[in-house]
């Protein structure tokens, strides 16, 4: 088995698109309509065939009590993972990323935390190399 899609909900898909493509550097991948819903998902430009993130659209009572619960909670919803964080920490808060954690060093990783501006806080990782 592989994992090919996965979901974070957005207040606001048009929004998310602009973050998730011009502040993280994601491709569009898929947008498409059918009637009020829509299929917006974003993937990597280092693996645009392998897993995607759909920008689901928090249009429902139990998706936003969700997004808001774990956002208080201060938990990350999705998990990035890259090679340089620094790098990539100075790129993406040059293009207007607020983040509420700057690279850390935590057991085994290096980790940032940012808010996408669409609910969610998300999580930027670098595995320590042994």
């Amino acid at each position: 088995m592989k994992i090919k899609l996965t979901s974070v909900y957005v207040d606001d898909q048009e929004k998310a698109l602009r973050f998730y493509t011009e502040v993280l550097g994601f491709v569009k991948k898929a947008d498409f309509s059918n009637g009020p819903f829509r299929w917006l998902t974003v993937a990597s430009p280092e693996e645009p065939d392998a897993t995607e993130l759909q920008l689901a659209l928090n249009n429902n009572p139990a998706a936003q009590t969700y997004q808001q619960a774990i956002f208080q909670q201060n938990q990350p919803a999705a998990m990035f993972y890259t090679d340089d964080l620094q790098t990539d920490y100075e790129r993406m808060k040059a293009r207007g990323a607020e983040f509420t954690m700057p690279p850390t060093d935590v057991t085994a990783s290096k980790i940032a935390m940012l808010n996408d501006t669409c609910g969610n806080l998300i999580q930027v990782t670098q595995l320590k190399r042994w």
